[in-house]
């Protein structure tokens, strides 16, 4: 007679493994054929290759989605990467015997050297918006991408600025590099539920591995008969270039960040402000509205963690600015002309603080955008401020001065008696607020309402 040991798994999702004692005293696995045994140990060795350990338990939930699409456009782009690594080689000189080495060479360090300098300058100018706007820099990635790959398939046409175009290309690729490997690893910080980035990370390269592999192998059927035909050449970069943008679009737009950023923020900040009863929109829902391919445009830009010198210029200003902001952690400053919300961040604010002070600032943009007699259908109709700070906005960019500071300090008593609720919801809803991508620079002040001694305090 049998008895049941043991019954164990590997993961949540496998198949459950019985281990039974015989009568002779052994311990068995119960239950299954050696042929179900074959099937399930490939099955077993794939999922151990190519999926983190722990799959899906050890990944947020758009993982496969995220991978499936992801794996179509790397297909797509290497089979287009073939066409051109050929354009590319035969406008070098390979196979044109009136070709120098020394020619070649000096076109191959140009163009690393355009790369290179690339790198550095747009790794400089937007490295700090990578992270927080991850999914809109991975499909700006690979729109590039196939831009330099179309580059470089014309340069044939016009052999005598191929120094030019391969630059240009290499200029292109390099950008390619710069925000596709920042936003790979934003997207793995986001998939990695169990402290594994590492793990995600690998498995992810061995993903694209096998596909660069499977992509190789179509290549060395294609290259042979696509060499000397034209249009064969350019109907199968139209075929994987329309094939790859549309992998990409539906791989970011699939991907759910639980994070706040600016877009997300003020997306999900003004449906809770403009309903009747507020209710906080979950990630996912924000997600499906977050464009990922146009910067959203919103009524007015608002910096955060900018320095102390935009805000205040006089001391005058400044006992003006404290008592708007009323002892908060940050200074927010409204400037109507040039259409900005300039925040300064104190040295001891919270992720908190700086949820509440954009939360202002979208209260005041909410109140910008709704004209005096379609507030009654807002969750801050029951704030009698609320009409008050919509009547100095309606007076646009000839609002002076006295006016601007008087909207922040109307909008600061709307989102101190708002914001605590508004903050409840967010974590409801599934919301991340211990940490956020809201883009904050770098810049941190420190004041009192009396002065600094300075020597005291640096």
């Amino acid at each position: 007679m049998s008895v049941l040991v043991c019954r164990e798994t590997y993961g949540s999702h496998s198949d459950p493994r019985d281990y039974v004692c015989e009568d002779d005293g052994h311990v068995y696995e119960a239950g299954k054929s050696s042929r179900s045994r074959r099937f399930s140990s490939v099955f077993q060795l794939f999922r151990t290759v190519f999926l983190p350990q722990g799959y899906p338990d050890s990944v947020s939930r758009d993982y496969m989605q995220y991978q499936i699409w992801d794996t179509i456009q790397a297909f797509c782009s290497s089979i287009s990467g073939t066409l051109s690594t050929h354009a590319m080689l035969k406008g070098v000189g390979v196979g044109d015997e009136t070709a120098t080495a020394a020619a070649a060479t000096i076109t191959w360090l140009l163009r690393d050297g355009t790369s290179m300098t690339g790198r550095i300058v747009f790794a400089w100018y937007q490295g700090s918006s990578l992270d927080s706007d991850a999914k809109r820099w991975r499909l700006f990635a690979d729109i590039m991408n196939d831009a330099a790959i179309f580059i470089e398939l014309v340069s044939g046409l016009f052999p005598q600025f191929f120094i030019l175009i391969a630059c240009v290309s290499s200029l292109f690729k390099s950008m390619v590099g710069v925000a596709g490997g920042a936003t790979r690893a934003a997207l793995t910080m986001h998939q990695a539920r169990r402290n594994n980035m590492a793990d995600v990370s690998a498995k992810d390269g061995s993903q694209e591995t096998l596909v660069n592999l499977a992509a190789l192998l179509m290549g060395l059927l294609i290259t042979p008969l696509a060499a000397g035909n034209f249009m064969l050449t350019w109907c199968l970069f139209l075929i994987c270039t329309g094939g790859h943008l549309y992998a990409n679009y539906r791989a970011v737009t699939c991907v759910v960040m639980e994070t706040l950023n600016q877009t997300r923020l003020h997306i999900l900040s003004q449906e809770y402000l403009h309903s009747s009863q507020p209710t906080m929109a979950g990630p996912e829902s924000v997600n499906k509205k977050e464009p990922v391919v146009w910067r959203l445009v919103k009524p007015l830009e608002i910096h955060i963690g900018s320095p102390f010198s935009t805000v205040v210029k006089t001391m005058r200003e400044f006992e003006t600015c404290l008592q708007a902001n009323d002892q908060e952690r940050y200074l927010l400053k409204l400037d109507m002309k040039k259409g900005k919300i300039n925040i300064v961040v104190h040295h001891n604010a919270s992720s908190e603080d700086i949820i509440k002070a954009c939360f202002q600032a979208e209260i005041i943009m909410q109140a910008l955008s709704q004209p005096r007699e379609g507030y009654q259908g807002s969750y801050l109709r029951v704030h009698g401020l609320y009409r008050d700070l919509t009547a100095i906005l309606q007076k646009g960019s000839v609002m002076s001065s006295a006016d601007c500071w008087d909207v922040v300090r109307l909008s600061h008593q709307i989102c101190s008696a708002t914001f605590p609720r508004f903050l409840h919801d967010l974590g409801q809803a599934g919301w991340v607020i211990g940490h956020s991508q809201l883009g904050v620079d770098e810049w941190r002040a420190t004041w009192t309402s009396s002065g600094l001694d300075l020597r005291k305090t640096f």
